[in-house]
């Protein structure tokens, strides 16, 4: 099958916590917002992990894959390749993923993964930098604007070419947790669920440079 043959774009999102970047992406495609696309897979590093919940509530296939069951981060990596070419994925949406995936990863899925960085990439990106982390360096610098990107992702943290970005103001005594709210009711759950709706209708146009024939 082609991807101009198909009618949506297959979407795995990898997570590895409580799935609130997962649950935007659910509700834009329960609404209608994302209808180029629709979520077949999630897949946690972390057993337990919320955003599974999440996934089965909506009726998504959800399973957990960690290194330390795998045994090393190639088998590891196989195994996520494995799962996600059985599910014939098109697009793979990081959302919450703390894993550090190498470069025979990314180069496997070339231009067909995405990321949410909450932060303007180049600042306050890079490894080490997620979570409240990135929140406490920009507050600590004292900077007056902070938000989100929606990046490509390669072999380099944060590394990707930028897709779209979304400044959200800071203001006088927030803290890293008020800071990581509010970025993520006004950037990051309202930037990737457009970006991912944006790249697969490019697939389901055929009109995606990443675009590989997996099935």
């Amino acid at each position: 099958m082609s991807a101009k043959k198909q009618k949506k774009a297959n979407i795995a999102v990898l997570i590895s916590g409580g799935g609130t970047n997962l649950q935007a992406i659910l509700d834009a495609e329960k609404s209608g917002a994302l209808h180029s696309g629709s979520v077949k897979l999630v897949i946690s590093n972390r057993k337990g992990a919320y955003g599974l919940e999440r996934a089965k509530a909506a009726g998504v296939k959800a399973v957990a894959v960690t290194k330390k069951d795998c045994g090393s981060q190639e088998a590891f990596e196989a195994e996520l390749i494995r799962r996600l070419d059985e599910a014939k994925t098109d697009l793979i949406v990081l959302a919450g993923w703390l894993a550090i995936l190498s470069e025979n990863f990314t180069r496997h899925f070339e231009h067909r993964i995405i990321n949410i960085h909450p932060a303007l990439i180049p600042s306050f990106c890079g490894e080490g930098f997620y979570g409240l982390k990135v929140h406490e360096a920009a507050l600590e610098k004292g900077v007056k604007v902070s938000g989100a990107t929606v990046h490509y992702v390669n072999e380099i943290p944060d590394g990707g070419e930028i897709i779209a970005q979304k400044a959200v103001r800071v203001y006088p005594g927030d803290t890293p947790e008020k800071l990581q709210l509010r970025i993520m009711k006004q950037a990051e759950w309202k930037l990737l669920p457009k970006a991912a709706e944006d790249i697969c209708a490019k697939i389901v146009a055929g009109d995606h440079p990443g675009f590989q024939e997996v099935r």
